[in-house]
């Protein structure tokens, strides 16, 4: 090989690294603006006058918003190119981002957050899709664990760094600083993200009615249950943390309780662990032994000792991340052909769940305090186990979780 070949594939592969890195960035921005509102419930609250789970919209109107446009954005970039739709919706996301910043009423920013949801996608939904395009075998692995992990840190961002920003100089200061960090992103996208090949005209009337099929399966119907009441569960208790941990006995003010959100690092931790149990446990088994966990985690919040609720979060944060990451995957084995939309629909009902998560627990709040909030977050958890068992545990479906290796 030449030396001016060597160069050129150095050239090559330095440009890809480049790409994946800048998609990484902006995933992690994406995710950022998904969570601005979540550690900032109480600083709204305050703000405009409004209870506990009126406030609580803020977060559901955006995942009900992604739950709706999740399946959009995949077909729609099979027909205009990957690339064009996440650019172009990163972009467009920095507009309701700024305009959040300036909102003059609750309703004001409730339109301005859905918004939000309805362009977070294109860039969340379709990113996968164009890693898929570009790399394959090991190399995808490599490229879909960064871009997780890109998500996760950006979901983490969200939290902590919203709340500091808030503190520090108002909650209208956050969005305005993750606007500026998304048009940045959508810039550096635009810039370094190599052209894609669209694949053509799309029937959209059938690429819907094929997700029909899906819910005469009843364990993928199982799964979609999950997906549902997990993120129910999980989404309830970290959206009404900041009103917990700010109240007596702890009164802790925003930056700290934004801090206590570093807990869901543990995720990061407890997702590998779920790949390498799906090589020795069949797949209902997993999801079952996460969701205990989670519940564990839930009942060591009830304890009034900061350092035990710490742990406790960590605990409910690794069971989840267990349950989490092995149901999509549980999915993808269990779908009769159609894969790709039986995971754009469990994404949907995933989403679906945070939309109620982040309301339903927040009556239970403003009734009976967190033990309230517990006990809806822990029935969530129980409707998630007895679909596992009654819809997903079957022998048949046992066997079929084995893996291939």
């Amino acid at each position: 090989m030449s030396a001016e070949t060597v160069a050129v594939v150095g050239q090559e592969r330095g440009s890809e690294r480049g790409a994946l890195v800048v998609l990484s960035c902006a995933t992690a921005a994406v995710f950022a603006d998904m969570y601005i509102a979540q550690p900032i419930l109480p600083l709204l609250s305050r703000a405009f006058r409004i209870a506990p789970a009126t406030a609580g919209l803020s977060l559901s109107v955006v995942v009900l918003a992604i739950a709706i446009a999740s399946s959009v954005y995949g077909l729609l970039s099979d027909a205009v190119g990957r690339k064009p739709v996440m650019v172009t919706t990163c972009l467009l996301l920095t507009v309701p981002t700024f305009l959040c910043a300036v909102a003059p009423s609750f309703g004001w920013l409730l339109a301005c957050r859905a918004a939000q949801g309805a362009l977070i996608p294109g860039l969340s939904g379709v990113a996968v899709a164009y890693l898929g395009d570009r790399y394959d075998g090991a190399a995808l692995g490599g490229a879909v664990g960064r871009y997780i992990s890109a998500s996760i840190a950006g979901a983490l961002l969200g939290r902590v760094i919203s709340g500091l920003i808030a503190d520090a100089f108002g909650w209208r200061a956050a969005f305005v600083v993750w606007g500026v960090v998304t048009l940045a992103s959508a810039v550096a996208l635009a810039g370094a993200l190599p052209g894609d090949r669209r694949a053509g005209r799309i029937v959209w009337r059938l690429a819907y009615g094929g997700m029909a099929g899906h819910f005469r399966n009843r364990r993928v119907v199982g799964a979609f249950v999950i997906g549902t009441t997990l993120f129910f569960a999980y989404t309830g208790v970290f959206t009404y943390l900041s009103y917990y941990l700010g109240a007596p006995p702890f009164r802790l003010p925003t930056a700290i309780v934004s801090g206590v959100y570093v807990v869901y690092l543990a995720g990061v931790i407890a997702a590998p662990i779920a790949g390498r149990l799906a090589a020795r446990f069949p797949r209902p088994a997993i999801l079952a032994f996460g969701m205990v966990i989670a519940g564990l985690g839930i009942l060591g919040t009830l304890v009034h000792v900061l350092p035990v609720i710490v742990i406790s979060l960590i605990v409910l944060c690794g069971g989840m991340s267990i349950a989490q990451s092995t149901a999509p995957a549980f999915v993808n084995v269990s779908a009769r052909g159609a894969t790709g939309s039986a995971g754009a629909l469990y994404l949907a009902f995933y989403y679906l769940g945070a939309t109620f998560g982040s309301v339903v627990p927040g009556y239970a709040w403003q009734s009976w305090g967190w033990h309230g909030v517990a006990a809806t977050c822990g029935a969530g958890l129980t409707l998630a186990l007895l679909a596992d068992l009654l819809l997903c545990g079957d022998r048949a479906a046992v066997s079929r979780q084995q893996p291939a290796e």
